[in-house]
Order: structure tokens, then C-alpha cells, then sequence
């Protein structure tokens, strides 16, 4: 047997091994998160005491943690699937809509921010499509990635609201998520100048 055919064989080998339930986990995370985007509504629909902020900073941090073992996951497993692939994003931008809809009549987060994060998440979405139509891939930027995180600090930061130990805890959340409204801006522009660059070369 040849070395390569070896190779393929114990390829295969290694993804029957694969039991189909891990290689279903990332989907199932997916899922979840979007899962708990109606919970968070309901939590900050009755926040009438700070347990209410408390508990929907500590379900919005788990949500996003399974937004990198999603496709840690993926990737571990062989499942990276184009349902996967095109539900992740769907997901992050779900969750993170959701909660800033919410905070908009707590008067913790500017109406301006919000139209200018919602705009230009549908806009990408478009793109996206676009793109997919197209034939055309467009790799994920440092800029748009770095947004995200700074999401997934700020917002919580946001529910708690309250000063921990003397900490401006809504005034941190409100700069990242000023920061992150910029790195929203770049990202955009990045992508679609990526996207018709792609289109140029096809």
C-alpha cells in the first residue's frame, strides 16, 4: 500500500471514529446560543432589581463562549458544514441585537449606536450573500473580530449597570461599545472593499 493511500485510510479511519453526536455539538451550540436570545429578552423585560442585570451579564457571557467553541469545535471534529458556517454569524448577530434592543428604552446604550451596529451588520449580511452567489470568499478581518470581543466585555458590562466596588461599570460598557461601533465602520468598509477586490480577480 502505497504512502498516500495510507494516509487516506487512516483518514478515514480517524473521521469514523468520530462519534456523530460531537460532530453535531457545534451545531447544537449554535443553536443555543440563538436559544437564549429570547431569555436575555425576558430577563431585561423585568429588570426591576440588579439580579435581573446580574443574570443576563452571566447568560450573554455564556452565549458568546459558545460562539468560539462552536467553531473550535467544527473544526476539531471535521464538522464544519455550510448550514455552520452561514447560522454562526446569524447567531452572534441575534444575540447581540436582542440585547441592545432591550437596553435602548433603559436609556444604557445611544439610539445612534445602535442604528449604526444594526445597519451595517445587515449590510455585511448582504454582502455576504452577494458573495456567495459569486462565488467569491472573503476571509474574516482582524478588524471585525476584535469588534466582537470588545462586544462581548462591554455588553455585560452594560447589564450589570451598577458600580462594582466603586467600579464605573456602565461607563466601561458604553466606551467599548463606542470602540466597538468603530471597529464596525472599518470592518465594513474592509469587507466590502475585500469583496469587490475578490469579484475583480474571479
Amino acid at each position: 500500500m502505497t504512502a498516500s493511500a495510507q494516509s487516506r485510510l487512516s483518514s478515514e479511519m480517524g473521521q469514523e471514529e468520530i462519534p456523530k453526536w460531537k460532530k453535531k455539538l457545534p451545531m447544537w451550540l449554535t443553536w443555543a446560543r440563538i436559544a437564549m436570545s429570547p431569555v436575555l429578552v425576558i430577563l431585561l423585560s423585568f429588570a426591576s432589581t440588579d439580579w435581573n442585570g446580574y443574570i443576563a451579564a452571566i447568560v450573554f457571557t455564556i452565549a458568546s463562549i459558545t460562539d468560539w467553541f462552536d467553531g473550535s469545535l467544527a473544526r476539531k471534529y471535521q464538522a464544519e458544514t455550510t448550514m455552520g458556517k452561514f447560522m454562526d454569524p446569524i447567531a452572534d448577530k441575534v444575540l447581540v441585537s436582542s440585547v441592545l434592543i432591550m437596553l435602548l428604552p433603559m436609556g444604557r446604550v445611544d439610539p445612534v449606536m445602535v442604528i449604526i451596529l444594526l445597519v451595517r451588520d445587515i449590510f455585511i449580511g448582504g454582502i455576504r450573500s452577494v458573495a456567495a452567489a459569486d462565488g467569491v470568499v472573503i476571509s474574516a478581518k482582524n478588524t471585525g473580530k476584535w469588534k466582537t470581543g470588545i462586544q462581548m466585555v462591554g455588553i455585560p458590562a452594560l447589564l450589570i449597570h451598577n458600580p462594582i466596588f466603586g467600579f464605573p461599570t456602565h461607563h466601561l460598557g458604553v466606551t467599548l461599545l463606542w470602540i466597538s461601533t468603530v471597529l464596525s465602520i472599518i470592518s465594513g468598509f474592509q469587507y466590502t472593499s475585500a469583496y469587490f477586490e475578490a469579484k475583480n480577480r474571479v
